[in-house]
């Protein structure tokens, strides 16, 4: 008896490979020569192609934003509380496109895929990514796709900053763009979060200068711990402290370091062991990188209206209260820049307890929040 998905789920769905053989000029100064995008797609492109969505994904996101890959999958796509039929992303509405960006891990091309040069991976020969040059890869996929102009480009934290980058590098080609718990550029604390998680990695033993796939290893230990240090900037501290408060695992007490005592500290140990099996370590290096490269305003002097000057698209931004790594602050400094230069620009910042990762979590004000603007839109 097959599986009976919920009514609000787009239920099934298969990924695709989409090879470019064009070279891809990138920002560091060397070319892809060629590449593939992994790509899911959701709901149905209307004859006009006007109702197109693309969604860009977060530093360990990927192209499964919702749905199933089978039917004995019991978790839905990372971002499935908001893509579905009646659900902020109507799909019923919205012809939605997710990817997996280059220097990714999950089927798109990066560091472990086949260096054309060598045959062996690329590992850290895999050349640096920058925000821009995944929004000009998507640029290709949109003309492989025949989807001339976005409806909308939506994402959130690092995807948000890939929307912002849409919509003033194709200001023709985004009509809305949706950027949630996002910021303009990084500040400096978060840089230093980022480059502590790389040191962990880096000075992995088996790291090996980002070969190490060539040694028949991984340096788990070192993802393990840049994740553990990721982890902590997403969550808040009244999130951290509902979750787990300082509640032993045991009444006896023990010295020894390697043992587990409160259950924060094997929440932190589970989430790293876990995701230093699934994600590559070279990934997670390129993908801080280009977290602390972001900085559109800056061929502008910092002047981010000025930046905004020509963009065309109308803008949604969503923060949210308890956000301290991309604090509403920082939307606001998006949304102010918008107003200085004549922009069209909404913005909500909602009451949420759970931090950074509250883009993820579907709390209802922020459903009803996000549903409103999106059925604004006109296709």
């Amino acid at each position: 008896m097959s599986r009976v998905f919920p009514e609000d789920s787009v239920g099934l769905v298969r990924p695709e490979t989409a090879h470019f053989s064009e070279p891809l000029r990138l920002a560091c100064g060397r070319l892809l020569d060629e590449y593939e995008l992994v790509y899911e797609t959701y709901g149905t492109l209307n004859e006009a192609r006007s109702n197109a969505v693309l969604i860009c994904h977060a530093l360990s996101g990927h192209h499964h934003a919702a749905g199933y890959h089978s039917e004995d999958d019991r978790k839905p796509g990372w971002w499935d509380a908001c893509i579905g039929p009646g659900k902020p992303i109507d799909t019923n509405r919205f012809f939605v496109v997710s990817l997996n960006n280059l220097g990714g891990c999950n089927g798109s091309t990066g560091p472990a895929s086949p260096n054309p040069a060598t045959g062996k991976p690329y590992g850290a020969d895999f050349p640096m990514m920058t925000v821009r040059d995944w929004v000009n890869s998507q640029a290709q996929l949109a003309d492989r796709l025949g989807i001339r102009q976005w409806a909308a480009v939506i994402g959130g934290s690092l995807g948000g900053m890939q929307a912002l980058q849409w919509s003033i590098d194709y200001p023709d080609r985004v009509r809305y763009c949706v950027a949630i718990a996002a910021a303009p550029r990084l500040s400096a604390q978060n840089i230093a979060f980022n480059e502590v998680a790389r040191q962990a990695i880096i000075s992995d033993p088996d790291f090996h200068d980002g070969h190490f796939l060539e040694h028949d290893t991984l340096p788990r230990r070192g993802l393990k711990l840049a994740r553990m240090v990721g982890h902590i900037t997403y969550l808040s501290d009244d999130a951290m402290g509902q979750k787990f408060g300082r509640e032993l695992k045991t009444e006896q007490l023990n010295f020894d370091v390697n043992n587990v005592e409160f259950q924060v500290e094997s929440y932190l140990r589970y989430q790293g062991e876990e995701f230093s099996t699934r994600f590559d370590a070279n990934t997670y290096l390129i993908m801080t990188k280009a977290l602390d490269y972001f900085d559109p305003a800056a061929a502008h002097g910092g002047n981010l209206a000025q930046t905004f000057a020509h963009v065309s698209a109308s803008y949604y931004l969503i923060s949210f209260t308890t956000d301290w790594r991309f604090s509403p602050a920082r939307s606001q400094e998006i949304a102010n820049a918008l107003i200085a230069a004549g922009k069209d620009v909404s913005y909500v910042d909602i009451d949420a307890p759970y931090g950074h990762d509250a883009f993820l979590i579907p709390h209802p004000r922020y459903l009803q929040a996000f549903s409103s603007y999106m059925n604004r839109i006109e296709i």
